[in-house]
């Protein structure tokens, strides 16, 4: 992309943020007090990438009953108490998006949470100060998440760039899937321990430290 004007968009969990252990951990111990024992792995496993009413919706297919009144909001209250502890911006990702600024490179995030989910992780890490909340895409804001495209093209539309000029930088299949199927450039981050052919086979150019990232024919 380099010498052309494009749109970087950024998932946020696993992406900008390091969420998705504390999530799993906290989602697993959910899932266990209701009768289901579940490991963090398996969590991962089964839900990563998911919004969380298709969560809920797994979970009770599984248990064979409906979950009891306020355990999801039990859940995220759970997590957000977590995150005020624990939670940390992905490993060089502040010195990336400082680089993507000074560049004059337009961002968002397109999320599958919710926008205040997002807003929250994002200023207890301190990465609000490069995403402003209208440039904060959630899937609540179309009818699909991923992996359907809707929320790339969403977000690609409200700033302002056609598709062929967005490169979306993704840590999950869904997200890949979705990219790819918007017709977007897709940038797979596969840190140490996770299979970057796990999103390559889905057409992700994978790498695996963010400062790797500005060297992906970026521009910046």
């Amino acid at each position: 992309m380099k010498g052309r004007r494009y749109l970087l968009i950024f998932d946020c969990d696993g992406v900008l943020v390091d969420s998705e252990p504390i999530s799993n951990r906290v989602l697993a111990a959910a899932i266990s007090a209701i009768g289901l024992p579940m490991s963090a792995e398996q969590v991962a496993e089964s839900f990563e990438g998911m919004r969380l009413a298709d969560i809920q919706s797994g979970v009770e297919s599984q248990l064979g009953r409906r979950l009891p009144a306020g355990w999801l909001a039990d859940f995220e209250a759970d997590r957000a108490a977590a995150f005020e502890k624990e939670l940390a911006p992905v490993s060089g990702i502040d010195a990336v998006l400082g680089k993507a600024i000074a560049a004059g490179i337009p961002m968002c995030v397109a999320s599958q949470a919710r926008r205040d989910k997002t807003a929250l992780t994002l200023g207890l890490t301190g990465l609000s100060r490069f995403f402003p909340e209208a440039v904060l895409f959630s899937s609540t804001m179309v009818e699909h998440g991923k992996p359907h495209p809707g929320l790339f093209l969403l977000a690609a539309e409200r700033m302002g760039f056609d598709p062929a000029d967005c490169v979306v930088v993704e840590d999950g299949v869904l997200g890949v899937e979705a990219g790819r199927a918007a017709g977007m450039r897709v940038l797979g981050y596969a840190p140490a321990g996770r299979d970057p052919d796990r999103l390559s086979i889905k057409g992700a150019e994978t790498f695996t430290s963010m400062a790797q990232l500005p060297a992906r024919r970026l521009g910046f």
